[in-house]
């Protein structure tokens, strides 16, 4: 009977959670809806792959984390910011609370799995998504001066690698199609390059950090050629 009534009050405590946050306009724990954050992983990719459209995974600690709030507070609650979301983008809030009641328990193991596949560090840390739910297009992280205008540009500077983009433009240009294609390649294998390079633990001498230089070269002139576009 205990363990009956116990379970009954965390599904109410869930449930007034889940509306509560509807109603404030913050994170849904289930279903979801272009533009508004939820904590269901499974609807989202889904949503996304209807409607062709990329992912953000906000890896998060919403009750401590001073930069995960900060971002709440200069980015996302603004007007600017959901107006855009709501007709361009599908969001997910994967979050790592130190008050365990606030993420169901169903989430929690999944949680963790996406974090340690998308190698995530830090907190916060959104990784942008192609429509498929799989696909990692880049990721974008927290700054005391993001404002709604320079996060959505950064967002949009990602996207682009969207399958669903590449398809727009190809179709739109067809002389240009296969330049286009070939820029986004080079940016995607030049940032390759870097990440696993850094994964063999390179020391700091003036050799690597020459090396260093030249990988950010490179993918510095692979972005500039795809903003040429």
């Amino acid at each position: 009977m205990k363990n009956t009534l116990k379970n009954a009050m965390a599904g109410l405590t869930f449930g007034a959670l889940a509306l509560s946050a509807q109603a404030n306009d913050k994170v849904q724990l289930e279903g979801a809806q272009i533009g508004v954050w939820t904590m269901d992983f499974d609807a989202a990719s889904k949503l996304a792959t209807e409607k062709k459209m990329p992912m953000i995974l906000n890896f998060t600690g919403s009750d401590w984390c001073g930069w995960c709030k900060l971002m709440d507070k200069n980015v996302f609650a603004e007007a600017e910011w959901k107006k855009y979301a709501a007709e361009n983008v599908v969001l997910v809030t994967l979050d790592f609370p130190k008050d365990k009641t606030i993420v169901p328990e169903k989430f929690v193991e999944r949680n963790e799995k996406l974090q340690a596949k998308f190698e995530v560090r830090g907190f916060p840390t959104y990784v942008v998504l192609d429509s498929d739910g799989e696909t990692k297009l880049g990721q974008l992280g927290a700054g005391r001066d993001k404002t709604p205008t320079s996060f959505v540009e950064e967002f949009k500077g990602v996207s682009r690698l969207s399958a669903s983009n590449i398809a727009t433009y190809a179709k739109a240009n067809p002389e240009k199609a296969d330049a286009y294609k070939a820029a986004i390649a080079e940016s995607r294998e030049s940032k390759k390059a870097l990440q696993e390079w850094i994964k063999t633990g390179p020391k700091q001498n003036d050799e690597n950090n020459k090396k260093f230089a030249e990988f950010n070269a490179r993918i510095k002139a692979a972005e500039e050629k795809m903003k040429s576009f």
